[in-house]
């Protein structure tokens, strides 16, 4: 029997797809701890297989988070919709520069879902 490929698994998604432009969004997911938290950030890229933003809160590799993003108003036609996907942490870099926020990436692992600024909290 064969081990997985975790490498494969867990790849940090390529960036030369995918868009680079900072979107705000909500990370929702659990620390090492146990603990569950909710925080505003910054998307910083996105593409279909996954996405990178900064984050206060620690997390692990492996860890399962929800992204609920803001789109664009021209994008959603003046509508202020929500993108809602979730994923899990493939990759964490440390950087002291920004308030020890870290940089963390997500390989999604659902379909997504657009919705009504309202129905995306729930």
């Amino acid at each position: 029997m064969s081990k997985p490929n975790l490498d494969a698994l867990y790849k940090t998604p390529a960036k030369d797809h995918g868009f680079t432009f900072p979107l705000p969004t909500q990370v929702e997911g659990v620390d090492p701890t146990g603990r569950g938290f909710r925080e505003e950030t910054v998307l910083s890229f996105i593409n279909h297989q996954g996405s990178t933003f900064r984050l206060k809160n620690p997390v692990a590799i492996g860890t399962k988070v929800k992204l609920i993003i803001d789109l664009p108003k021209k994008l959603a036609e003046g509508q202020n919709l929500k993108l809602v996907i979730k994923g899990r942490v493939v990759s964490i870099e440390l950087d002291d520069r920004l308030n020890s926020r870290k940089k963390v990436s997500i390989r999604f692992e659902s379909r997504y879902i657009i919705t009504p600024e309202s129905s995306a909290k729930s």
